[in-house]
């Protein structure tokens, strides 16, 4: 990690932490790094690549946005249809989040979904999902009360 430039540590500093929310946030980054929007974007794509981000996305803080009604829903299922399920339950426009767990939780459950029910009852949208993907193992974890979230920082 020594070997890395000093722009590039720069702009990965900036993007480990919130991004600013505005129609062009890699200009405003460029800029306090003196550089352009472009060239700090370019050197975002570039660490992504080389992976040294593992990771980049937001993070919906949902109970903010006004989605109060909200489950974690944990699935099991099997290996070789976790593409195709995902894509089915990422396609639903109540989910906020589609990703697989590994390892799985508990030795079983593999792919987790963030619900979002507005003014429907989850156990409504869990329906959908269980129709849709004909899968029929699952956990409903209920959003009581949500915590800071906050992403590690290593720059």
């Amino acid at each position: 990690m020594n070997t890395l430039k000093s722009e590039y540590r720069k702009i990965a500093r900036l993007i480990q932490k919130d991004i600013p929310v505005q129609k062009f946030p890699f200009k405003k980054i460029g800029k306090m790094c003196e550089t352009s929007g472009n060239d700090a974007l370019e050197i975002t794509k570039q660490l992504i690549q080389e992976r040294l981000i593992r990771k980049f996305g937001a993070i919906l803080r949902h109970q903010k946005a006004g989605y109060i009604n909200n489950a974690l829903a944990i699935w099991a299922v099997p290996e070789e249809q976790i593409e195709k399920v995902g894509g089915i339950f990422a396609s639903f426009p109540f989910i906020s989040h589609c990703y697989q767990r590994e390892p799985a939780f508990m030795d079983r459950f593999n792919l987790f979904t963030m619900l979002h029910a507005g003014d429907r009852s989850i156990s409504s949208l869990i329906k959908e999902l269980v129709t849709a993907a004909e899968m029929k193992d699952y956990l409903i974890l209920k959003s009581v009360r949500e915590f800071k979230k906050s992403s590690p920082e290593y720059f």
